[in-house]
């Protein structure tokens, strides 16, 4: 029984704060709650919430381009969203005031009607529990107070137990009475730190100070903002491309602001919804009390009870119009910061448009020049191959032509998609600075190549000597050049099998000097050299020698005239027909005699082997020519290489 009371006072007294759900409106929450739990504080916290998002995405997710107009709609946007704010706000501080004042109103009429409100029940438990505590207490004194011994054994048994039980109960009530005073300190601390719907109002406000007019902190003052960007379409491709770029994102966060303004109207419709139906409401409750409910004249009474649901029903339209209007003013705020959005959305898209059409452009002229280019080439290729003959021409002109049309690429690339040409001039200059130490070897290699293919140039096929090697050259190439390496006595040369690889920039070495043929002969110098007796006839040994020569000369003059004719067309000089010479000079072992003839160079062996042959036939058929030479002929070269 004592379980079962203990029990049931447990559950009495921590059901104070619970009320049938009928018995208390929605709008009945006590003022200390420690958030709006009513779906009217709910939906304006939430609309205010949504503003407060909205002006900050509004003033902040929109990049400016630099158009000349885009300032006027960007501050535009600024002031229509601040003022937007306010007016919310405004609206929420006085809905806070309207849904406090109908709780008062609630509380009135339950008090009035005998009803029972959270605060009321919440007294009511603890003076129970005090009472029911004071009672336990008196009973306990009393029942202590009585004699042990007194009416036998049994009385005195029944007596500990009773006491016992009041003690209980006594421990139950005091504890039921902390756990309701705790609740209650709680309940009042956390309402105190909350503040209800007004103080979330004011955290709300004090998030953006800039737009309400409270000072900011100086830890978050906002500093001077960025330099506005300049709006160009003109300019490179790739800052044309990145305009472009620009654009398209501007306009897709204008889109998205846009649609979140699209969004805080609906919500401040939902919002406006119940106070426009309770503002009518008043009114048509206004006119019916004004038509019908009319008080006799004389009735004090009547007349007062009427005024003071006049001055009730005026003081709710002063409080439910304090909410809407702001609320109404928001709404036509927002549709022209929708159409000022929209305005400025056209106003980028037009500038979209225009740098689309000159990305198109530049495109396209870039590409019609560089069809225009590999055109050209290919009408310099057609042309050099029917018209040059010559390979080592040929093969100059198309050169010449890659080079050209990868000159004329790169400067159409360049001035295609470059912007600051400025900064390419200072980029370029410390580019070629660094490649002129890095690259002095190559750069000196090319630059030889130039004069290698120029008109005293060597080409395939000429024989030439350089760093005490003879070679006829094989290739040449743009940094460097191959010779077939040959190697004799001087009189004939005979490939080794190996290939000579110089660098072109052997031409700037003073002490490497390169050594070819005049351009257009094929020709070099051999001679005969006779030791004669001094007392012998040198006239006519002079005259049948080269006599002898002469006749082995004259098979092969025509193609020393034809070299002749090629180097009179390429130098203006005028150069003799080599042809056999005679010359009688001292030596250490007397007199010689020497007949210096050409040789080709392709032919040097054969016309040697001739020569060889033409004079020792000479000398062993005339005895008079073999008595005035003292030694045995020998054939030299004049230059060896």
């Amino acid at each position: 029984m004592t379980r079962g009371l203990a029990v049931g006072l447990l559950v009495a007294g921590l059901a104070w704060g619970q009320a049938p759900p009928a018995a208390v409106p929605k709008a009945g929450v006590p003022p200390g709650a420690p958030a709006p739990s009513t779906p009217e504080d709910q939906a304006a916290l939430r609309h205010l919430n949504q503003a407060v998002n909205w002006y900050r995405h509004a003033t902040t997710d929109i990049q400016p381009l630099g158009l000349p107009s885009e300032v006027i709609f960007q501050e535009q946007t600024q002031a229509l969203a601040a003022q937007a704010v306010r007016l919310a706000f405004q609206s929420a501080r006085s809905e806070a005031e309207l849904i406090k004042a109908q709780e008062q109103r609630v509380k009135a009429a339950a008090e009035g009607a005998g009803g029972s409100g959270p605060e009321q029940r919440r007294a009511q438990a603890e003076a129970r529990a005090v009472a029911r505590a004071q009672e336990l207490e008196a009973q306990v004194a009393a029942l202590a107070a009585t004699p042990a011994g007194a009416g036998g054994a049994s009385r005195s048994a029944e007596r500990e137990i009773r006491l016992a039980g009041l003690r209980s109960q006594l421990e139950l009530q005091q504890a039921l009475l902390d756990a309701i005073r705790k609740m209650e300190a709680f309940r009042q601390a956390s309402g105190e730190a909350s503040g209800g719907l007004p103080g979330s109002i004011d955290q709300l406000a004090r998030s953006i100070p800039e737009v309400l007019g409270q000072p900011a902190e100086p830890a978050k003052a906002a500093g001077p903002g960025p330099a506005r960007p300049s709006f160009s379409s003109s300019g490179g491709l790739l800052f044309q491309v990145a305009t472009l770029y620009d654009c398209m994102n501007s306009e897709r966060q204008i889109e998205a602001v846009s649609l979140r303004t699209d969004r805080l109207r609906e919500q401040a419709e939902v919002v406006r919804a119940p106070l426009r139906t309770a503002l009518k409401a008043i009114i048509q409750e206004s006119q019916a009390e004004a038509t019908q409910n009319r008080p006799a004249d004389g009735d004090l009474a009547a007349i007062q009870s009427a005024s003071s649901a006049d001055r009730a029903l005026t003081d709710r339209f002063k409080q439910l119009s304090g909410a809407l209007v702001p609320l109404s003013q928001e709404v036509l705020l927002l549709d022209d910061c929708k159409g000022n959005l929209g305005r400025w959305r056209d106003l980028v898209h037009r500038a979209s448009g225009r740098v689309l059409r000159a990305v198109l452009i530049r495109v396209s002229i870039i590409l019609l020049a560089l069809v225009v280019i590999l055109v050209l080439s290919e009408a310099w290729r057609r042309v050099t191959f029917r018209y040059v003959r010559e390979p080592r021409r040929r093969r100059q002109f198309l050169v010449l032509r890659r080079v050209v049309a990868g000159f004329l690429s790169a400067i159409v690339l360049i001035l295609g998609f470059v912007t600051e040409f400025s900064s390419l001039a200072t980029f370029a200059g410390f580019i070629t600075a660094g490649i002129a130490v890095g690259l002095q070897a190559v750069l000196l290699s090319v630059a030889a190549y130039f004069l290698i293919i120029g008109r005293y140039g060597i080409r395939v096929g000429d024989r030439i000597s350089i760093a005490g090697i003879t070679g006829d050259v094989v290739d040449v190439g743009l940094v460097r050049f191959y010779l077939m390496e040959l190697a004799g006595t001087g009189l004939d040369f005979r490939a080794t099998g190996r290939i000579v690889v110089f660098s072109n920039a052997v031409l700037f070495q003073a002490g490497t000097p390169l050594f070819k043929q005049i351009p257009g002969t094929e020709y070099a110098w051999h001679e005969v050299v006779l030791a004669v007796a001094p007392q012998g006839d040198h006239g006519a040994v002079q005259a049948r020698l080269v006599a002898a020569v002469d006749e082995v000369y004259a098979e092969y003059r025509p193609d020393f005239e034809r070299q002749l004719e090629a180097v009179e067309r390429r130098v203006d000089l005028q150069v003799e027909v080599p042809r056999p010479e005679a010359r009688l000079q001292f030596a250490d072992g007397g007199l010689e005699l020497l007949v210096r003839y050409p040789v080709a160079l392709r032919k040097a062996r054969e016309m040697d082997d001739q020569v060889t042959r033409k004079v020792l036939a000479l000398i062993d058929s005339d005895p008079a020519l073999m008595a005035a030479v003292s030694g045995t002929p020998k054939i030299r070269a004049l230059l060896k290489g």
